[in-house]
């Protein structure tokens, strides 16, 4: 009986893992932005993996045309199927859900921020008021939207992804663009100004002080508040109006027991925005959207459910938030 072939796999095998870690920028951006969740990413990018290392482990010796639109396709139905895991866990979420954070300085967005990512990570696209606004699309209006506004592909390309028609993929490319752009409003606040408005609000709603955040919230402010039930005080639905965000944000601020807080000033989903420490621990993540003139938040998303801080450090002080460190109650 002649002897078995040696394995053919160990050169194939390395290639493989050299081709998805070329790709893993890519595809962490794309899954992240059809998903909103970090640990929800990695699991689909371990699937991604299995199922393309199984493939070449199989036929070691077939050449794969286009390695990144194959892992595209892996990638993205492994996520349009996590989706329906996902949808059953809202169902018990307490209180709003908000994207787990990506904020700068973290292992998984440091991942995630080179070459391609990295231009979507800093674009409005992938900004929290996006990821919101794309949690109300279907998954596969959601996957076209992804694929076709932030990442440059054809309608073409994305029914060779999604198993589509090229015409079905246009439809849900048009819905998409229509909703989006309905709830979206397409500009973009100057990172100075941004960072501006983050830091007037931080200070007064640290504060307390409810002249200064008359003065910065819009009268039609949205304030989102991501504890999953695990902080206290949160709303346990998005709260519409200035007066009543201003009510949530003063009955916090009188609070006692309230831990001393660490501010650091980071970019979180490309934007500007504060991270509140505890001690060496993420506290909250607070991200504000402004109208258009700049002057004011209209949009405010506050993350402060422990399971979706676990990515984000202290990191080491920098100059920029020295004058962002504060002590007080939120």
């Amino acid at each position: 009986m002649s002897e078995s072939p040696a394995p053919a796999t160990d050169e194939a095998l390395t290639t493989a893992t050299r081709l998805f870690i070329d790709h893993r920028e890519l595809l962490f951006a794309i899954v992240y932005n059809m998903l909103g969740g970090v640990a929800d990413t990695e699991d689909v990018l371990q699937d991604t993996w299995l199922s393309w290392s199984g493939s070449r482990d199989r036929s070691p010796d077939q050449e794969i045309d286009n390695p990144r639109a194959y892992l595209v396709r892996i990638a993205v139905n492994h996520a349009l199927k996590r989706r329906a895991v996902i949808s059953r866990r809202r169902e018990t979420y307490v209180g709003p859900w908000l994207p787990e954070p990506l904020v700068a300085g973290s292992a998984e967005t440091e991942v995630a921020s080179a070459d391609t990512a990295d231009r979507v990570l800093r674009g409005e696209s992938v900004s929290m008021a996006m990821l919101v606004v794309l949690e109300s699309l279907s998954p596969l209006e959601r996957a076209v939207f992804v694929l076709n506004e932030v990442f440059g592909y054809a309608h073409t390309e994305i029914a060779e992804v999604i198993d589509r028609s090229p015409a079905a993929v246009r439809q849900l490319a048009h819905r998409a663009r229509r909703h989006v752009h309905a709830r979206r409003p397409l500009y973009e606040a100057h990172p100075r100004v941004r960072r501006e408005a983050t830091e007037r609000f931080v200070e007064a709603a640290l504060g307390g002080d409810i002249g200064a955040l008359m003065e910065i919230l819009a009268p039609d402010v949205t304030m989102w508040t991501d504890g999953g039930g695990k902080r206290r005080p949160a709303g346990l639905r998005p709260i519409h109006g200035r007066d009543k965000a201003i009510r949530l944000i003063a009955s916090y601020a009188s609070r006692d027991g309230v831990p001393a807080l660490d501010i650091r000033y980071r970019r979180v989903n490309g934007d500007d925005a504060a991270v509140l420490f505890a001690g060496d621990s993420p506290y909250a993540v607070m991200v504000m959207d402004l109208t258009p003139e700049g002057d004011r938040v209209c949009g405010l998303y506050i993350v402060s459910n422990p399971e979706k801080l676990t990515h984000v450090h202290l990191g080491e002080k920098d100059e920029m938030n020295e004058k962002g460190e504060k002590e007080g109650t939120a």
